[in-house]
């Protein structure tokens, strides 16, 4: 070992976890590729049909699938129903909305939990209990406060909610996919800005004080100050967190499946859980292949062009 460099002492470091990657991560992936090259077998059956090759991508990508899918997989037209109807276009509404908010939210939640105030250690757990809060449960809540009879924040005809008089929600919102899609990305946006939130503490907190002190002592505004301290030391831990939560979003299953159901709001898990359930195992893994590919091409052009605007912090 004293003879190799630095480089290759790296690499040897890191050889375990990159042969646990190849084994969780890599080598599913072929398998799935490899499955997704066969037609599905016969209903009721466990086995693959025959070799079809990339049928299955033609016929997903053009809509062909559908007689095994609940929805299409890429819009059939540019209306508001092509696209709701639509799982790939369902899964980029929900990240882009759900991220966007959840960054901002978090990155005000992390500002306040920074400072040093009195009984900042209560406010703290009182933004972790959502995140704490498992899937399922936060699913229920979700239904149960939109559901008709039961959830105040709907109401009927006859008695109308407040959303329903400023026209937000219609009175059956679980069954409609621009109401569904609504509350599920809002239900997200208030379970995991604390994720945000904490992640950003970190990076805030990481900050060297000093630095605040000679900007006052220069007379810098608190505005200067964040401007020219804080944005800057704190954006390479904000776009880390924004690539996490990026990843899990176009992954979104488990809220949509408790809180509305797959038919109402499909997305692109919800493709490959409902084709695997029917034992469509060559369409299930045609729509996870090409799931995980989107997310591929979607983080690594994020990474690239903020890693280029950063100048390489990542």
């Amino acid at each position: 070992m004293e003879s190799l460099s630095e480089t290759q002492f790296a690499y040897l470091l890191l050889t375990p976890a990159l042969l646990l990657l190849l084994v969780i991560a890599v080598y599913p992936l072929v398998t799935t590729f490899g499955m997704s090259l066969f037609a599905d077998a016969i209903a009721g059956s466990a086995n693959l049909g025959e070799f079809v090759g990339l049928q299955n991508y033609v016929e997903l990508l053009t809509n062909e699938k559908t007689y095994a899918l609940p929805s299409a997989f890429v819009p059939t037209g540019l209306s508001t129903g092509a696209l709701l109807s639509s799982a790939l276009t369902v899964t980029l509404i929900f990240t882009l909305f759900s991220v966007f908010f959840e960054t901002i939210i978090g990155f005000g939640q992390a500002l306040v939990l920074d400072q040093d105030f009195r009984g900042r250690r209560w406010v703290r757990v009182a933004i972790i209990i959502p995140w704490a809060v498992p899937i399922v449960i936060q699913g229920m809540i979700f239904y149960l406060l939109f559901q008709p009879g039961i959830g105040f924040l709907v109401g009927t005809p006859e008695n109308p909610a407040l959303l329903n008089q400023l026209g937000v929600i219609g009175f059956t919102p679980l069954a409609n996919t621009a109401d569904s899609l609504l509350i599920i990305t809002v239900a997200d946006i208030w379970k995991t800005s604390a994720f945000m939130a904490l992640l950003i503490l970190a990076g805030l907190q990481s900050i060297d004080r000093s630095l605040y002190d000679v900007a006052r002592v220069s007379g810098a505004s608190p505005w200067q100050q964040f401007k020219m301290i804080t944005l800057p030391l704190i954006l390479p831990t904000v776009l880390v967190a924004m690539l996490f939560r990026t990843i899990a979003a176009m992954r979104v299953y488990g809220i949509i499946e408790t809180t509305s159901s797959c038919q109402t709001v499909p997305s692109l898990s919800c493709l490959v859980v409902t084709s695997f359930n029917q034992r469509l195992y060559g369409t299930s893994a045609t729509v996870a292949f090409v799931t995980a590919a989107i997310i591929g091409v979607v983080v690594s052009i994020y990474i690239v062009k903020f890693a280029d605007a950063e100048g390489g912090a990542f």
